[in-house]
């Protein structure tokens, strides 16, 4: 890559008493695209560092008068602002060895020997060149992700908490419904009622979980007991799975310190999904767990139409959907890629094992 690539300039901070090795540098060192800033002394060089918060690149003279390199090495390393800045010392010295390690301990991260050979010198401004634009381009990815994350955080509090009005309504119908006189005496109806008001009150928890999560930060939200048995329990019961399918839960299953909602989307999202796609007359489901070093591996087993080769490759990606469909149902591509972010922000990972027509398994890592 040439120089030249990048429309951004490269500040390269010189620092060195001697003009005349200044100017040298700079006409080794041009480029359409680089900036040079000149300091003469220790003094110099932190005033200009300070004041140009984009300086890519300081080259760095070991023995200048006054305050030296390293001197004003260790306090640019001290300052915030200052810290990230990379630095190649220049040493004319002879005791090579005891300069080198005497600069990395003081923050270097190179160092070239005087008299200076040009094609080395030019290699390896053109390597720090290139990772200062890498590390550039990753700050504002990171930045732009932490913009969308905000918004997204905000759609979903926004979303839930418009949710909660109407939920609350039927919650209250329900309440009426399940003390009136008819659905006392008709056993089926009440078995009904019951369920539903079961279902709204844990969708309103679930609610309320999601407002609470979105309020905080990650370093906020609460971590509790999960008795992970019961919440799969809960979870394959108001899934309200048809009567051909049958979800068998390990005994096994821990109780963990965890965020509870987000071990709860995972499961929910991965039991949905096997519900909804099994084209078995007698569908099977099961969930088990093994026990690793720091973390525990769940699975979930279906005996389903098993997903093809092809889709295995793009079914955790964003809005990507696998060509399994399903009457009156429609994917958005999301889910998956949301649970892969969910189980990746644990330290863990999730992949599938299947194969056509009989089935697929679901193995995701959890932490301890």
């Amino acid at each position: 890559m040439s120089n030249g690539q990048h429309r951004e300039p490269f500040i390269i901070l010189i620092a060195d008493d001697k003009i005349e090795n200044i100017i040298s540098l700079e006409e080794i060192l041009a480029a359409d695209n680089r900036i040079f800033l000149r300091a003469t002394s220790g003094n110099e060089t932190l005033k200009h560092a300070l004041k140009n918060e984009n300086i890519g690149l300081i080259m760095l003279d070991i023995q200048m008068p006054g305050m030296d390199g390293f001197e004003v090495a260790k306090l640019l390393k001290s300052n915030s602002n200052t810290k990230n800045i990379s630095i190649i010392f220049v040493t004319a010295s002879n005791n090579e060895d005891q300069y080198i390690l005497k600069g990395f301990a003081h923050g270097a991260v190179d160092y070239l020997q005087k008299p200076l050979n040009e094609n080395v010198t030019k290699a390896k401004v053109n390597v720090f060149e290139r990772l200062y634009f890498y590390q550039q381009g990753l700050k504002k990815a990171l930045n732009d992700f932490e913009i969308i994350n905000k918004q997204l955080e905000r759609f979903v509090y926004v979303v839930s908490h418009d949710i909660k009005s109407p939920l609350s309504s039927i919650i209250t119908v329900l309440s009426v419904l399940e003390k009136n006189e008819q659905v006392i005496n008709n056993p089926y109806l009440q078995s009904r009622i019951e369920m539903l008001s079961q279902s709204s009150n844990h969708l309103s928890t679930m609610i309320n979980s999601i407002l609470d999560y979105s309020r905080k930060s990650l370093a906020q939200q609460t971590t509790e007991d999960v008795d992970v048995y019961e919440l799969v329990q809960q979870i394959a019961y108001l899934l309200f799975p048809p009567q051909n399918i049958t979800i068998n839960i390990s005994p096994d299953l821990p109780v963990i310190k965890t965020q509870r909602i987000k071990l709860q989307q995972v499961f929910q999202n991965l039991l949905s999904n096997a519900i909804k796609f099994n084209d078995k007359s007698q569908g099977i489901i099961d969930v088990n767990v093994k026990n690793k070093d720091d973390h525990y591996e769940f699975s979930v087993k279906d005996n389903g139409p098993g997903i093809s080769s092809e889709d295995r490759e793009i079914i955790f990606k964003l809005f990507q959907t696998s060509n399994a469909k399903v009457k009156n149902e429609t994917s958005t591509g999301v889910g998956l890629f949301i649970i892969k972010m969910t189980v990746e922000e644990q330290g863990g990972n999730i992949h599938v094992e299947s194969e056509e027509g009989k089935g697929s398994t679901f193995y995701f890592q959890w932490k301890k």
